[in-house]
Parts: structure tokens; C-alpha cells; sequence
């Protein structure tokens, strides 16, 4: 911006804050009003449409995988993103808090008087990457699939493995069709193409890299589950 320019914007600047409005009750009464308006909506929402109610707590369950709220599953799909486990703290206290205080700074650092996003390419390429990023992010953590059901016509012999595959927390950290996880195991919607039943087997019983053993589980369900990822071609 030219002298002359940012001479001119500061003169207007300051003409218009001598006829602005003052922060209260002008200020206060459109926040309180907007408020009111939002907590409004909800309230009518709630009424209307209901609250969903998931299925009742069970303390004495092993396999069950929590999930975040809506609002956070970019933050749960970033934790997939950045799978080594040294690197857990910086996706979840790193990432979100460098960005929290850049924000929380940003009147200190960026002192430039232009407002206009055009002319401020930085600050609005930097903006929008943010928003797509999140978005992209919370789409994925949405549409992850549930971590305990398996939808995938297998046959009839082999309900019983996808059945353990499902309530065994498999997916939480597998694909496996549409439902599950993109990480951190691999996928394991055609595991049985590249896989031997033998060698799938012997997985599941030590557990390979960070992944559990599941060598409590019954030897029955540990077949059937054998059996039904071999058949995954």
C-alpha cells in the first residue's frame, strides 16, 4: 500500500470511529440477540426432532471403540493420518494448539490495514486451505463406518467370523468393506487374495507390530474368524 493511500485509509478510519456506535447497548444487544436466535433453534430442534439415544451403557464391554462428536471427528481422522504412535502428541496437542494461538495472535502480527481478501492473498489462501482441510477431515471421520458392525453378504458359513471380526474390534483400526477404519492396519476387505489362512490365523493369535493379540478369545471363534477373512478374495 502506497504512503498516500495509508495516509488517506487512517484519516477515514478515524472519521468513522468518531461516528461509530458505542459497545453498549448497541453491541451487547445484537450478541444477546443473535444468541437468542441461535439457543432458539436448538431448543426448537431438540423439540422437534428428538436427541438421538444410542444404546445403553454396558461397563463390562471390552471392545468398545468411542467416537467423538461431530465437531471433533476432523481431529479423530487426523489421529489416523499421523500413525506413528511418537507422533499421537503432536497431531493431538501440537497441531490444534500452534494454530489456536497463531489465531489468538493474529492482531499482533498481522498490523496491515487492508481488509480485502483479494488483496490479501497469504492470509486468505492460508484460510481457506484450513476450512477444506477440516472439512475434508470431518467427512472422512463421518462416513469412517461403525467400528462394530460388518455389512457385507458373506455365506452362511461364515457369520459366525464376520460376527467375531465385528464385536472383536477388528474395525477400529481396519477397513473392511464400507465400515471401519482407514488405519492404522491395512485394509482388509480383500485379505484373502494376498494372505494364506495360516498366516492370517497366526496373526490374530500374537498380533503383528502395534497390533493386540487376540489369543484370549475361544480357539472356535479365532478358526472362525480365520475362515472368514481367508475367504475375503
Amino acid at each position: 500500500m502506497k504512503p498516500a493511500d495509508k495516509q488517506a485509509y487512517l484519516e477515514e478510519y478515524e472519521l468513522l470511529k468518531k461516528k461509530g456506535k458505542p459497545f453498549f447497548p448497541y453491541a451487547v444487544l445484537k450478541d444477546s440477540t443473535m444468541a437468542l436466535i441461535v439457543v432458539g433453534v436448538i431448543a426448537a430442534m431438540s423439540i422437534i426432532l428428538g436427541a438421538e439415544q444410542g444404546p445403553r451403557v454396558d461397563p463390562t464391554t471390552v471392545t468398545y471403540v468411542p467416537r467423538p462428536e461431530w465437531y471433533f471427528f476432523f481431529l479423530f481422522e487426523l489421529l489416523r493420518v499421523i500413525k506413528p504412535p511418537e507422533l499421537v502428541p503432536l497431531a493431538t496437542i501440537g497441531i490444534p494448539t500452534i494454530c489456536m494461538v497463531l489465531l489468538l495472535l493474529l492482531p499482533f502480527y498481522d498490523r496491515g490495514p487492508e481488509r480485502h481478501p483479494g488483496r490479501r492473498p497469504i492470509a486468505t489462501t492460508a484460510g481457506c486451505l484450513t476450512i477444506i482441510a477440516m472439512a475434508y477431515l470431518t467427512y472422512l471421520g463421518a462416513t469412517g463406518g461403525s467400528p462394530l458392525e460388518v455389512d457385507m453378504e458373506v455365506a452362511p458359513r461364515y457369520e459366525a467370523g464376520k460376527e467375531v471380526v465385528a464385536n472383536s474390534g477388528c474395525l477400529a483400526c481396519h477397513k473392511l468393506g464400507e465400515n471401519g477404519n482407514n488405519g492404522p492396519g491395512p485394509e482388509l476387505t480383500h485379505i484373502g487374495q494376498t494372505v494364506p489362512r495360516a498366516a492370517i490365523l497366526r496373526s490374530v493369535e500374537i498380533g503383528v507390530g502395534i497390533m493386540p493379540s487376540f489369543r484370549e478369545l475361544p480357539q472356535d471363534e479365532l478358526e472362525e474368524l480365520a475362515d472368514f477373512l481367508a475367504s475375503l478374495d
